[in-house]
């Protein structure tokens, strides 16, 4: 189409309010009615070329007598444009409906499908008529009018589609709120049930795997479940004796070189394992008499009366707390050797260096038991390795104790590494590996025929054995 010139007309505000007049004055004039909720002039068809082979409209009737070229051309665009903005007004009620039939499926909402459905077939019957309109070439001649109402008509459209999947997220927030809160219940309960399992285990000193166990029934299995459970109560102990050692101000290095000299670790946390490997040397000393602690306790002569003695005692104390038994037999033979070993392994000097008195000492010397937590972690370990000791003393022949000397070879039958480091060094070596145990740090059994291995750690310092 040609472009109006300026010479022609006054700007295009100005003309295009002019323009409105006469279309105004036209419906007038011509009697044009609206048909079918689209107002609309019959037999609006495009003129013949103008200028420079541009198209332009050429409406019958009146619109020619009326107008100049250039004025129904302006006219017709404007029709035009008006036409546009209702067809895309009613695509976006399309679109609002189709968004409302969606969210009324989830979830399943039948009413709401139904008014969603109904609202989509007649905003589906309006643009069937809009299409009707222009095949005919019918448009509206109150454009100013349609143009607005179909801007109004496609933000409320909009605003609709918009409610709609607020609503959408609203819920799907609401869904993932319920799912939180119910995952942090479960995770909750779930570590209820790991604090209650790990009190059972550690702090009362329950054995529930070896619940309703006669003597005829033991096995390795059940030694080994006793000894993991005895090793994880000294490694806890362990930790608390070093921790009191840091907050006396001990030299760390000094005090493990005093107690495994000689020895190159690999890493500088590796050093725990000398005073674990301490601990362990004290608490099995004498592990493999009968008379554990004390030594002048008088047996039963019969191997069969030792063996069944040894399984009750087992049996009386696996399922106690410790403190109650201890409270509860204070004279008991148990009672007895957790005095001893303290005795043993805590030295007076190291005591006093952590609480700055002997009170402790001084209490368990006088057959008392001290109510702190340092004792307390000393009498579960000493309880585990006692239980340990009596079902040891249960099989028949009893489970034997060992360890490995300094520079020893490397076994992997009877041993078994805390530091794999040691190999590290003749993996691109040609030479083959031969590591050498620097100390063991908890001693392995033997069961008949069942061999245990030893914790050990290993250095390539020593001399072979």
């Amino acid at each position: 189409m040609d472009s109006v010139k300026p010479s022609a007309v006054t700007p295009t505000k100005s003309k295009l309010a002019r323009t409105f007049a006469k279309v105004l004055h036209i419906r007038a004039v011509t009697g044009v009615a609206p048909v079918d909720g689209v107002q609309k002039v019959q037999d609006v068809k495009p003129r013949e070329k103008v200028k420079d082979d541009q198209a332009a409209v050429k409406p019958k009737g009146s619109w020619s007598q009326l107008f100049g070229k250039d004025d129904e051309q302006l006219e017709y665009r404007v029709a035009l444009e008006a036409f546009l903005a209702k067809l895309f007004a009613t695509i976006s009620s399309i679109k609002a409906s189709y968004v409302q039939l969606q969210y009324a499926q989830s979830p399943y909402d039948a009413d709401g499908i139904q008014a969603a459905d109904r609202l989509v077939i007649s905003e589906l019957k309006n643009l069937s008529e809009l299409k009707q309109c222009y095949l005919k070439k019918q448009f509206d001649f109150s454009p100013e009018k349609t143009m607005v109402s179909a801007e109004i008509q496609e933000l409320k459209s909009l605003l609709k589609t918009y409610e709609i999947m607020g609503r959408k997220l609203e819920s799907q927030l609401k869904l993932k709120d319920s799912e939180i809160i119910f995952l942090k219940e479960k995770l909750e309960e779930s570590n209820k049930q790991s604090k209650l399992l790990e009190k059972r285990m550690n702090q009362s000193g329950q054995l529930f795997v070896l619940d309703n166990l006669h003597i005829s029934g033991l096995s390795p299995s059940h030694f080994i479940a006793v000894l993991r459970h005895t090793v994880k109560s000294i490694r806890s102990f362990t930790r608390l004796m070093i921790d009191e050692m840091k907050s006396a101000g001990w030299d760390l290095d000094a005090a493990a070189s005093s107690i495994q000299p000689g020895v190159g670790y690999y890493r500088a946390d590796h050093k725990c394992f000398a005073f674990e490997s301490f601990v362990c040397r004290e608490m099995f000393d004498a592990f493999h008499y009968p008379n554990y602690s004390p030594p002048t306790e008088s047996l039963p002569e019969k191997k069969k009366q030792q063996q069944q003695l040894f399984f009750e005692r087992f049996t009386e104390l696996k399922s106690v707390k410790t403190r109650d038994f201890l409270s509860r037999k204070p004279k008991s033979s148990f009672a007895k050797f957790c005095r001893a070993k303290y005795l043993q392994v805590i030295h007076p000097k190291m005591e006093s260096s952590f609480f700055g008195n002997l009170s402790q000492r001084n209490l368990v010397n006088s057959g008392e038991f001290p109510d702190t937590p340092f004792f307390t972690s000393f009498a579960e370990m000493a309880k585990r390795v006692w239980l340990l000791h009596c079902l040891a003393f249960s099989f028949q022949p009893e489970a034997s104790i060992f360890q490995v000397t300094k520079g020893c070879r490397f076994s992997e039958v009877y041993m078994e590494t805390v530091a794999d480091e040691a190999f590290l060094p003749f993996e691109n070596s040609q030479e083959s590996a031969d590591p050498r145990v620097a100390f063991t740090i908890v001693p392995g059994f033997r069961i008949g025929k069942t061999v245990l291995q030893c914790q050990v750690y290993l250095s390539q310092l020593q001399n072979p054995c």
